[in-house]
């Protein structure tokens, strides 16, 4: 497998190596994680590898080539990662191997008859040119009972040659019955570092937006290139930064203003709070260390130094319970204008004190 294109999840990486090098081979696993953290990247590289005809013992033996599961020598040993050079890793590629299956659907969920006609109808017919028949099931949390109840009958007597890949942000979601009979792969954050260096090589973002981005996307790397590049987010960042600071000497007007203002990011209200948790941890972080480069938000480290006499320890855990508290009130649909107008009296009230 390639693991420099999967940021973050090389305990997974290698737990698939392993099984091909060892050739023990479940007939179905779970990778769980957040959309945005590779799931179908990890999935594809495993069929990849599962399918290259460098992993597969029948090709040494056709060569007359002797080979073992241990790393070694190129070209004699099963090493678990694809080639990325035979006719299969060029197939796979491309979309083109007629042994990895994807399976779709229409409908705001996968009923019964998707699994039926793309998976338990085809599982019986052998593979067409490789050693498995893989089937990968993106956003399968979306599978009704009824179709997690298919599929088990499937899972529970697979042909030998099978593998089912169910891909989730949510495998809680799941019957018992399927989660017993998977290998359950969770997907770890990133750590932001790595996400931010990421963003910076591949992406050519200055340090400044790949740090905030990286930091915001909790350990997210789809997260953080979405973020990174969005001009909403960075008018978001910028609208919330002036607010910020409007509200020491803020009256009345301003602070209406200001709630105005924040209506207008109503469908993005978990990046507003946590643009606000990102800032006042920056003044605390700063006040704390008195050191800019530890801060996220480095073109205005002079105005968080400056928060940062102005605010206690005690009033800036206090804004961050603030904080937390007008979230929790809106999600159980609170009057919007009245909560933040709370928040932003409370935030002005600790500035200074």
């Amino acid at each position: 497998m390639e693991s420099g294109r999967i940021l973050g999840q090389n305990h997974i990486i290698k737990h698939f190596e392993n099984a091909i090098k060892m050739g023990k081979i479940s007939h179905a696993y779970i990778i769980n994680g957040e959309d945005g953290t590779g799931k179908m990247k990890l999935a594809v590289e495993f069929a990849k590898a599962l399918q290259c005809e460098k992993n597969n013992p029948e090709f040494y033996k056709e060569k007359n080539l002797q080979f073992d599961f241990a790393e070694g020598d190129a070209g004699e040993k099963i090493t678990g990662r694809a080639c990325g050079q035979c006719k299969s890793c060029h197939q796979t590629d491309t979309g083109n191997q007629p042994d990895i299956k994807y399976v779709t659907y229409e409908k705001s969920g996968i009923g019964v008859d998707e699994i039926r006609e793309q998976i338990n109808d085809d599982i019986d017919i052998k593979p067409y040119s490789s050693r498995y028949k893989i089937y990968i099931v993106p956003n399968s949390e979306k599978m009704t009972a009824q179709a997690q109840n298919a599929l088990l009958k499937t899972i529970e007597e697979p042909p030998e040659y099978a593998i089912i890949i169910l891909l989730t942000n949510n495998a809680d979601t799941f019957l018992q019955t399927i989660l017993s009979r998977c290998v359950l792969l969770n997907i770890r954050p990133v750590r932001e570092e790595i996400i931010k260096n990421q963003l910076m090589s591949e992406y050519d973002i200055s340090s400044y937006e790949a740090g905030v981005a990286a930091a915001f996307s909790e350990g997210n790397p789809g997260k953080a290139v979405k973020f990174a590049a969005s001009e909403d987010f960075k008018e978001l960042k910028d609208q919330l930064v002036g607010m910020i600071l409007s509200l020491e000497h803020a009256g009345m007007d301003i602070i209406s203003e200001n709630i105005k203002k924040a209506g207008q990011y109503k469908k993005h209200l978990d990046e507003y709070f946590d643009l606000l948790r990102i800032w006042f941890r920056d003044v605390l972080m700063y006040k704390a260390t008195g050191i800019s480069e530890k801060i996220i938000f480095q073109d205005e480290y002079k105005m968080v130094e400056e928060m940062s006499d102005k605010i206690s320890y005690y009033n800036l855990d206090n804004i961050q319970k603030a904080i937390d508290n007008a979230q929790d009130r809106i999600r159980v649909n609170a009057n919007f204008d009245i909560t933040m107008e709370v928040l932003f009296l409370d935030i002005k009230g600790r500035i200074g004190k």
